[in-house]
């Protein structure tokens, strides 16, 4: 374990990097739970004194000078520290400026800085003693590309001395507006929001003025003042700012139009508040604020912005993501509003795009950047693991309808247009199954015979299955135009898959499937697609450990003999594969040949297993990470895999056959493969981001070279569901009837 001291405000004090803070650490401890353990040394004052809980181990009085001495010899003392992070704010240090610059001097472990300030034109004083804490840090951490210009520009900071990781964000579920406003009683209301610790640089009263004119279009506007005074203010002035934004609501008649939400909200209940916001006003009117946490949790929840031009606003409402007006311009921010309300088209495009601009600052993908500069500080080897997010069906389970599985999304709301899919309902019906094995959860009963009707919809009277059915429960010509032999594989296995697993509670829903599989069994000496072949071993040694027969081991064989029959024609010393090309889930070609060994305990089919899975990971493992083919271009013999566009599917399918491979072979490599090729999912990939969203239970729909796919469709939250649930322990006992 890595231990890293946090230098901080923190809860329960009241403020942005406190906040800020909390976010981060309790991110990089639940991420990275077997590898770090973050600590916090407090930042406080004299008239910031509080009680912590175990995480804050130092608390440093930033009012005494004293104090910075005798904590910076604790922590160089402390053997259980081995880097430190300081969260900076010029106002933190302000009393103290001389003693914390020889604090930060004096520090013996590595030093990573944060600032979330950078002053722009700094006088030379500034200049210099901001450059001797730079100097004493071995990183620092700016969040935003304006920033880092500046610490370049005009304070000649090497460039490979900074890092920019942006401000966290919260994954949202993103919940109807409508419903989340009839909860809160604002039905029939237009909802601008500003939210954050009250103080005069927010310039709210910017607002107050420009809203007579809104009104004046949009008579139902509720103007959401959302957060408490700062704790200093109210301790230096008290609530003269709050009165005097009261005193204008009154002289200007917007009692009906305003409300105050004068508390300190919970995150969840701030992120539903930001969800239902149709516009958010953020006025702040300090030019020199690099970076605003209120403002990236509002575009993370989809809200179309109007901002003054602090850098943050800069970089981040460019491409027509929001609008940014003057300083103090109330006329200015009056029209932009009135343009949004009125136009309820940009407003949905804006949003998307603040959530594609967001979507890399999860907190998930900044626990990830932190921790990886932290990794490159202490020259760490290691390997990192990255914590396994609990089971979550809420995504399948909304995408679930009273027919079947749908098959895409538009971020994470089903999108019925797009019909549905034989594939995703196979899959489903076999990630359910898996579920059902494992926990005792009421909901899978009633999706698992949803999938199975779907599939049993699907089968024709030859023994064939169409695969795509539209919103009206009507095949689609697509069925005419696409080989559908992969389809039909699929739902071969799904159907014995289910038949071997599937509890006796469920005896007339195994009779259906055993009939459903015995009327395809005509069309399987027909089929010519290696990986339809695959898919239909893998359902029929299912079914055949369940319900053992001649005639299903003769087609297994038959089958089997296929697919080693096309290895032993097209591999060579070079390329041990069944093809010339590598294309999609390839994994479970040689993955099928291990089940069919399992139920004829044929060598061959083991040999050729074994060198042409050990041949697959070979072009897909690489310095701890794997890469798997691109979608966009399939890999012929001869080429490298450096191509980008990895999907799901392809991830899960190596996950999925690495635990066959490590029940029947016993390697523990194997293991830990499965672990590096899942912890894709997880963040370990060419981006660094995470591929599932742990709160709504979905899987986004692609890694490309630079952006990441958010919709977050059946395909790859079934596959990355069943992937997790492939998961092995090297602890397991490898028994060889796992793997059915």
């Amino acid at each position: 374990m890595k231990h890293i001291l946090c230098i901080t405000t923190y809860p329960p004090r009241v403020c942005g990097i406190a906040t800020f803070s909390y976010d981060l650490i309790q991110n990089i401890n639940k991420k990275f739970q077997n590898d770090y353990i973050v600590e916090v040394c407090a930042v406080e004052s004299k008239i910031e004194k509080h009680s912590y809980d175990s995480t804050v181990k130092y608390v440093l009085n930033t009012s005494e000078q004293e104090d910075f001495e005798v904590i910076s010899k604790r922590i160089n003392q402390d053997a259980n520290i081995d880097l430190i992070c300081i969260q900076h704010e010029f106002g933190l240090f302000s009393e103290n400026q001389e003693s914390f610059l020889k604090f930060v001097q004096v520090l013996t472990k590595p030093i990573v800085i944060v600032f979330h300030t950078v002053l722009s034109h700094p006088k030379e004083a500034e200049r210099e003693y901001l450059r001797h804490i730079i100097n004493a840090c071995q990183a620092v951490i700016v969040m935003t590309h304006s920033s880092s210009a500046i610490l370049e520009n005009e304070y000649q900071v090497q460039k490979d001395k900074i890092s920019i990781i942006s401000h966290g964000t919260h994954l949202v579920q993103q919940i109807d507006k409508k419903q989340l406003k009839r909860t809160y009683g604002f039905s029939g209301r237009e909802i601008l929001s500003t939210f954050g610790l009250l103080s005069p640089g927010k310039s709210i009263e910017t607002s107050l003025d420009a809203l007579p004119a809104i009104i004046k279009e949009n008579p139902s506007i509720l103007f959401l003042i959302i957060g408490e005074t700062h704790p200093v203010i109210v301790k230096t002035y008290g609530e003269t700012y709050r009165e005097s934004l009261e005193a204008k609501v009154k002289d200007l008649n917007l009692t009906n139009n305003v409300k105050f939400i004068n508390k300190y909200l919970d995150i969840d209940t701030l992120l539903e508040y930001l969800q239902m916001t149709d516009v958010y006003l953020f006025t702040s009117s300090d030019p020199n604020q690099a970076v605003s946490g209120t403002f990236v949790y509002a575009l993370s929840c989809g809200c179309p912005i109007v901002a003054t031009p602090i850098p943050h606003a800069f970089e981040l409402l460019s491409d027509h993501t929001g609008i940014i007006f003057n300083f103090h311009d109330s006329v200015q921010l009056a029209k932009s509003t009135n343009r949004l309300l009125k136009d309820k088209k940009l407003r949905i495009q804006m949003g998307i795009s603040g959530l594609q601009k967001t979507a890399f600052t999860a907190w998930e993908n900044t626990a990830i950047a932190y921790t990886l500069l932290f990794e490159k500080i202490l020259g760490s080897k290691d390997i990192l693991t990255y914590s396994l997010p609990g089971i979550n069906l809420d995504h399948i389970i909304a995408m679930s309808k009273n027919f079947g599985i749908i098959q895409f999304s538009k971020g994470n709301k089903p999108d019925l247009n797009s019909g549905y899919t034989l594939d995703d309902n196979a899959r489903a019906l076999i990630a359910l199954c898996m579920v059902d094995e494992k926990e005792d959860n009421h909901k899978c009963v009633k999706y698992m015979m949803l999938y199975l009707n779907f599939i049993l919809f699907c089968l024709q009277d030859d023994g064939t299955l169409k695969n795509y059915v539209d919103k009206y429960h009507k095949f689609t010509s697509q069925n005419d135009d696409v080989l559908l032999e992969d389809s039909n594989g699929r739902a071969i296995w799904a159907l014995g898959y289910f038949i071997c697993h599937g509890k006796s509670l469920y005896q007339s829903s195994i009779t259906a499937a055993r009939k459903a599989m015995h009327l395809t069994f005509p069309i399987l000496s027909k089929m010519q697609s290696p990986r339809s072949i695959a898919f239909s071993i893998k359902g029929l040694c299912c079914y055949y450990v369940k319900e053992p027969s001649q005639e299903v081991y003769d087609i297994i064989q038959m089958l089997t003999n296929k697919l080693t029959d096309l290895y032993l024609i097209t591999a060579d010393k070079s390329w041990k594969w069944f093809e010339t090309y590598l294309t999609y889930e390839n994994a479970v070609l040689p993955e099928s040949l291990i089940y069919a060994y399992n139920v004829t305990k044929n060598e061959q089919y083991k040999a050729i297993a074994e060198e042409s899975f050990d041949f697959l990971l070979g072009k897909l493992f690489s310095n701890g990470q794997i890469k798997v083919i691109s979608n966009n271009n399939w890999l012929n013999k001869g080429e490298t895999n450096t191509k980008y566009g990895e999907q799901p599917v392809d991830v899960a399918a190596t996950v999925i056959a690495l635990s066959t491979f490590y029940e029947v072979l016993h390697k523990n490599e194997y293991i830990q493969k499965q672990n590096e090729a899942f912890s894709w999912f997880l963040g370990n990939n060419h981006l660094h981001q995470i591929i599932y969203n742990p709160i709504t239970g979905g899987c986004y729909d692609g890694l490309e070279e630079n952006n990441i796919n958010l919709n977050q469709g059946a395909e790859s939250t079934v596959c990355y569901l069943m992937a997790r649930l492939s998961l092995i322990k090297a602890t397991t006992s490898p028994t060889e009837k796992n793997i059915l």
